[in-house]
Formats: C-alpha cells, sequence, structure tokens
C-alpha cells in the first residue's frame, strides 16, 4: 500500500515542526490575553541557532529597530533534545517564550505570567 498513512487533516500528517509551531502559538495566544502589546512581535521557529557558542541558547529576544518589529525566535532542535514527550516539550516551550518575553518588555518571568515555574 501506497500513500499517506492519513489524511492532511489529521493530526497525524503534521510535521514535527508543524507540531511545534503550533506550541509556540498556543503559548503566545495565552500571553497575548494579558499583554496585548505582543500583538505586534513576530514569533518565529528556526530549527537550531545560526551562532553556537559555549551554551545552545533555547531561544532569543530581538528589539525592534528601525523598520522592523520586535521578534522573539524559538530554536525547536535545543528544546525537542531537552524534553521525552509533548507534554514536556509544551511546558519547555512556553517556560523560553515567557523567558524571552520577558526580557523583550524588562520584566521579571513571573510578571509575564503568574504561574512560569510552577507547571
Amino acid at each position: 500500500m501506497r500513500g499517506p498513512v492519513a489524511p492532511p487533516q489529521v493530526p497525524l500528517s503534521a510535521s514535527r515542526g508543524e507540531v511545534f509551531r503550533d506550541l509556540v502559538q498556543d503559548s503566545v495566544e495565552r500571553l497575548e490575553r494579558r499583554w496585548p502589546q505582543l500583538a505586534e512581535v513576530d514569533f518565529v521557529v528556526l530549527d537550531v541557532p545560526g551562532d553556537l557558542e559555549e551554551s545552545v541558547p533555547l531561544g532569543t529576544a530581538v528589539p525592534a529597530a528601525k523598520g522592523r518589529p520586535a521578534q522573539i525566535v524559538v530554536y525547536r532542535r535545543p528544546v525537542e533534545i531537552r524534553t521525552k514527550n509533548r507534554d514536556e516539550r509544551a511546558l519547555l516551550v512556553h517556560e523560553v517564550v515567557v523567558e524571552q518575553v520577558a526580557e523583550l518588555l524588562g520584566l521579571a518571568p513571573e510578571s509575564v505570567d503568574p504561574r512560569y515555574g510552577q507547571d
């Protein structure tokens, strides 16, 4: 038998990258309710950071510049390597997003999401 195992609308056919982007989007939507200014921030998923140093970051916050909105990048592969399953991955993605939003806004992560670190 040849062909796709599941039709495109079934979650089984979603790639790991698409599933990861959905986790990031879920986290962003959760935070946007409390911080509406995040609607103007670009949230990006990249597989790996381009410039590796001693430690591999899980995410990066890039402040806005002339003609470019602020950007938060979450690195998929480093997060996947540090987690065993989807639930752990969702928790770590949310922590990374909260930490990067906090850095961008100049706040403590607990101020951005009062449940930070409790999950």
